[in-house]
Parts: C-alpha cells; sequence; structure tokens
C-alpha cells in the first residue's frame, strides 16, 4: 500500500482533505462492486431514492446501508484494499466501517449534487474519518465531483441540504431543544465557494478512487449524454470517531443504536472494526 499512498499524498490529504489514488482497486473488486451494485437496483432498500424533478433529465438513483444483504459489497468492505487504505489516510491506528453509499447518474442526466459536506449529515463527531468514492466507470474531468480544497480545516459545520429539492434539512422537534442548532451554517453559494477556495477535481478510470474528508465541501455536476457514471462510495470512520446527535434526522436514520452520546463508536456492533495497523 505504501507505494500509493506516500508521504506527498498524506501531506495532500491534510491540506486539502482530498487525494486521488490511481490503479488502486483490481478488476476483480471493480466485477465485484458491479454485479453487487445490480443486485442493489434488482432490489433496493427504503433508503433508497429517484431523484429527479419535474424537467430534469436522465436519472439519479441512490441507496445506502445495504452491505450486509449484499454479498459483493460485504466481500468488498472486509477484503478489498479499502479498509487499509482509509486508515492509512485518516492516520488512525483502526479502520471502523460507516456504511456504503451507490450513486448513480445515468448518461444524460441534468440532475447536479449541491455543495455540501458529509459529517453534518451523520450522528459521528471526531477528526479522522473518510470517504472512498470509487468509479465503476470511467469519469472525465467535466463529469467528475468538485472539491473545495482545505474546506475541512475551516472548523465550520454545514446544514446538511437535500439532494433533491437542495433546501436545508428542517430541524426535528425531538431533538432541536437540546441541541444548539446556531453551531450550523448554510452552505455559501457557488461564487463564493470558487473565490475562497481553489477548486479541486480529477479524471479517473475504475481502479482509481478519490479519497476526501467528511468535511471537505464537494459538489457534482451532471454528466454528458455518451456515459453514465456509476459510484460506490464507501465511509470509514478512524479511532477518535464517537457517536453525536443532530438537530436533524440523520442520513442514514440508524436506528437501534447502542451507544451513548460521546461514546466512541468502535464500542458498537454496528461499527465492525475492519482494518488494523501493524505495529
Amino acid at each position: 500500500m505504501s507505494k500509493f499512498i506516500t508521504e506527498d499524498i498524506l501531506n495532500d490529504y491534510r491540506k486539502d482533505g482530498v487525494v486521488c489514488l490511481r490503479g488502486v482497486f483490481s478488476d476483480r473488486w471493480i466485477q465485484q462492486v458491479i454485479k453487487g451494485i445490480d443486485r442493489n437496483l434488482q432490489n433496493p432498500s427504503a433508503y433508497s431514492e429517484r431523484l429527479l424533478n419535474n424537467g430534469e433529465t436522465g436519472g439519479f438513483f441512490n441507496d445506502y446501508c445495504n452491505w450486509k444483504s449484499i454479498p459483493e459489497f460485504q466481500e468488498f468492505v472486509y477484503q478489498s484494499p479499502a479498509a487499509a487504505i482509509a486508515g492509512i489516510v485518516m492516520e488512525s491506528p483502526i479502520s471502523i466501517f460507516y456504511h456504503e453509499h451507490v450513486l448513480i447518474k445515468e448518461a444524460g442526466t441534468s440532475k447536479l449534487t449541491p455543495w455540501h459536506h458529509d459529517q453534518a449529515y451523520y450522528p459521528i463527531n471526531g477528526f479522522k474519518n473518510c470517504s472512498i468514492w470509487m468509479p465503476l466507470d470511467t469519469v472525465p474531468i467535466e463529469n467528475s465531483v468538485k472539491f473545495a480544497a482545505g474546506s475541512h480545516l475551516d472548523s465550520k459545520w454545514y446544514r446538511p441540504r437535500k439532494f433533491a429539492t437542495h433546501l436545508n434539512y428542517v430541524c426535528d422537534n425531538e431533538t432541536n431543544g437540546f441541541i444548539d442548532t446556531n453551531q450550523y451554517v448554510d452552505v455559501p453559494d457557488n461564487e463564493y465557494i470558487k473565490n475562497k477556495y481553489k477548486i479541486l477535481r480529477f479524471s479517473v478510470a475504475p481502479g482509481d478512487c478519490i479519497v476526501f474528508h467528511m468535511r471537505t465541501l464537494h459538489a457534482a455536476p451532471g454528466v454528458l449524454k455518451s456515459t453514465s457514471r456509476r459510484v460506490l462510495s464507501t465511509r470509514w470512520l478512524g479511532d477518535d470517531s464517537t457517536f453525536a446527535t443532530r438537530p436533524w434526522i440523520t442520513s442514514p436514520p440508524l436506528t437501534g443504536i447502542d451507544l451513548l452520546v460521546g461514546q466512541s463508536v468502535n464500542e458498537s456492533q454496528k461499527f465492525p472494526v475492519v482494518w488494523k495497523r501493524d505495529n
């Protein structure tokens, strides 16, 4: 793994909150995940969404938290290089698996993914974390995700936004009285982000991946009419991750959590430790 993750890569991740790794997943894992996605499309979960509004073209499908019922995803989580990649990039002695997320934009999809960062969607605190965005199709730079380099270091928590409407999440009355909602601010507009941050984009092919911090602002365009964009994004947590509450229903809306607020997530059966660093 050291040939893929050099000290320069780690420095870029620390500074920018995003790195692109080339050729880290073999064809075996690409084909395995494609089979899993096909199985997911045939039997979508209650969390699945098809995100198109009137007047928008193409198709945008997403679903998550199916890894326990889709054997191809489960094998990927436990046997692929993903957990080791996450642990090394996070600089954590362990990699804790959170969940997988299937994101598919069909050829000709006009739907944009709004600027957002991920961690505010989740009931998870801590700074050691990452998502591994793994494409199953070649993604030219104009179709790829945009990242606001260094935004993970701003100490800001942004209100989550609905992908369908681009509107903020609504506070949940059951939790609102117990959480300071003032710590969350609206995601700034596109012009502010372009002027304040260096915007990073990567053209990627199957076998590559983009690793980014859960507090890094990012957005995604639609896709060209000639290509689709199938992605498996896996979410990983480090040893400083603790269970938290948010003033809205989290996404995914976790149930049956056996943790108290502030308790380490690796004490829960819901969050398996998949990788440990060799001493």
